[in-house]
């Protein structure tokens, strides 16, 4: 059975909210929640509260689902671990700061600086029932709630993350952890203890990119620009000529701390055709030479060509494609014996 977890104070109005108000667009990135947001790259530690302190188990659990944040935030979100002086709290019991429905919540009102986790006590009784934590059954039944999982959704507000928005039907409930009921044994996602795609896309928002090469998530649909040079444009023929493509993401405000990040290790394309010609055929694919999303190669044109740079839209992260501003390398002589260029990979129709 789920149960709608709210969280104390100006929180759980927010959570109210969340209930009362149409939902946004699902498969988009977690909305932000209102709290400030912590250093990236920080490390958070926690204790657990003195005179509160969770049974051994959940006590497991909680460090496995911090474990869990730090394994799947795919961003430089700060670390989350445990630590016997740290200086936020986890805590468990019957009087927590949850409000009267609330299973579990975080308080992040401090960053950067602490933050406050609470666990209710297990065999707590609400209007609906018990409650009962799997991990402290001896033989965990359906309608437990796991901790590993309310776990990690909580570590996820610490991060910022406020209850994603899903379909009416639930179809997209995997896309995200952090949700505004929890889902019991044995419903979908009851047990997720990574990040979804959702959750992951709003830490990289707001918290970016690890480095260069690290994949966006597929939860984003983020615009890159692809700006493409040659070292020449009117050559004689035998001649080489170094092209050089730059790729980022585009310049806008709402990618938040993705504006204009390098676009690096990705799959990038040269491509020519007939000036005159709608038709472009893909020559090679080029190399990258650095972590500032640029790529290089240098060929030896036999003929006058347009060129440009391409990048397909990646099946597995969430970026467009994108396609450089095309341009003319002119090429004047003849040389019968001159090695031409490679052999075109396909040819295929121009798109806008």
């Amino acid at each position: 059975m789920s149960r709608i977890r709210l969280r104390a104070t100006a929180a759980t109005a927010l959570a109210v909210l969340a209930l009362a108000a149409p939902p946004t667009l699902a498969h988009s990135p977690d909305p932000a929640i209102a709290w400030p947001l912590y250093t990236p790259d920080d490390t958070l530690q926690f204790r657990w509260k003195e005179n509160e302190v969770p049974p051994s188990k959940m006590r497991d659990a909680v460090v496995a689902a911090a474990d869990d944040a730090n394994g799947s935030r795919g961003s430089r979100a700060p670390s989350i671990v445990y630590a016997a002086g740290g200086s936020s709290t986890v805590e468990y019991g019957a009087n927590v700061f949850c409000g009267v429905a609330g299973l579990a919540c975080a308080d992040g009102w401090d960053a950067p600086d602490t933050f406050r986790v609470a666990f209710r006590s297990h065999g707590w009784q609400f209007d609906w029932g018990k409650l009962q934590w799997c991990q402290l059954q001896s033989t965990p039944q359906n309608g437990c709630y796991d901790i590993e999982n309310v776990g990690l959704d909580e570590f996820g507000h610490v991060l910022g993350l406020n209850h994603h928005a899903n379909y009416s039907s639930e179809s997209d409930y995997l896309d995200a952890v952090v949700q505004t009921v929890s889902h019991a044994r044995a419903k979908v996602g009851w047990n997720a203890h990574d990040f979804g795609r959702c959750d992951t896309a709003k830490l990289q928002l707001r918290y970016d990119m690890v480095n260069s090469a690290r994949k966006y998530s597929t939860c984003l649909d983020i615009a890159t620009a692809l700006s493409m040079s040659a070292s020449d444009r009117s050559i004689s023929l035998g001649e080489t000529v170094t092209f050089t493509v730059v790729v980022q993401v585009a310049d806008s405000a709402s990618y938040e701390k993705l504006r204009s990040n390098w676009v690096s290790e990705r799959r990038i394309v040269l491509e020519r055709r007939a000036p005159g010609s709608s038709t472009w055929t893909q020559v090679a694919v080029v190399p990258p030479i650095a972590s500032s999303g640029m790529y290089q190669i240098r060929l030896s044109p036999t003929t006058t060509y347009d060129w440009r740079g391409y990048f397909y839209k990646p099946t597995d992260e969430g970026l467009r494609a994108s396609s450089s501003a095309p341009f003319t390398i002119t090429v004047s002589g003849t040389c019968p014996t001159c090695p031409q260029a490679p052999n075109p990979v396909s040819t295929r129709e121009a798109r806008p």
